[in-house]
């Protein structure tokens, strides 16, 4: 997961990187928060600033009440920014690691909501120059940018997103298995 994440991160900066008009405007959440930090102040607040959410999704993504929770707050988010522009598409983009045995949760595989790039292992080529890649990677960049261009001209003045708070944990998105089985 940690190269595939690296790798990711490093595709997704090379090709954004030209489309926006500093380098300090791409961010790839890495940071670690020290258990001193305001968790979820700083979670709040950096998906406020964030122009989309790209979800590395494995089944383990959705097992976590606190995956759960940044992707309904992104989707918050959305619904405030439909307001703004005509949303090209998604905030959130699920980039798909790993299926899940029992298939994807419609909150994951609502049409062209996300990318699939399963067939990744640890031998695949580099992501920036790998052609069975690339046109995921120029799926996710459009979008992005489409993104980006919108809300530098459309966010209103008085927005304001030390104001934005996570909201309250999220049901389960599908039934949880007996607790006895499997050990």
């Amino acid at each position: 997961m940690s190269k595939f994440k690296n790798d990711l991160a490093d595709a997704l900066r090379c090709y954004l990187e030209p489309h926006f008009d500093t380098e300090k405007e791409l961010f790839v959440d890495s940071e670690q928060l020290g258990g001193g930090d305001d968790l979820d102040r700083k979670i709040a607040l950096a998906l406020c600033e964030s122009v989309c959410m790209i979800v590395i999704y494995t089944p383990k993504y959705e097992a976590h009440p606190y995956t759960r929770r940044e992707f309904a707050a992104m989707q918050l988010i959305e619904d405030e920014r439909r307001h703004w522009y005509p949303l090209p598409s998604h905030l959130i983009i699920p980039v798909i690691m790993t299926r899940h045995p029992l298939s994807l949760p419609p909150q994951i595989s609502e049409p062209g909501m996300y990318v699939d790039f399963s067939r990744y292992t640890l031998a695949t080529a580099d992501l920036k120059t790998n052609p069975d890649y690339l046109p995921d990677i120029e799926k996710i960049v459009q979008r992005v940018v489409a993104h980006y261009h919108y809300l530098k001209y459309c966010i209103p003045p008085e927005h304001d997103c030390s104001r934005f708070a996570l909201p309250a944990m999220p049901p389960e998105w599908r039934a949880i298995p007996p607790p006895h089985f499997p050990r």
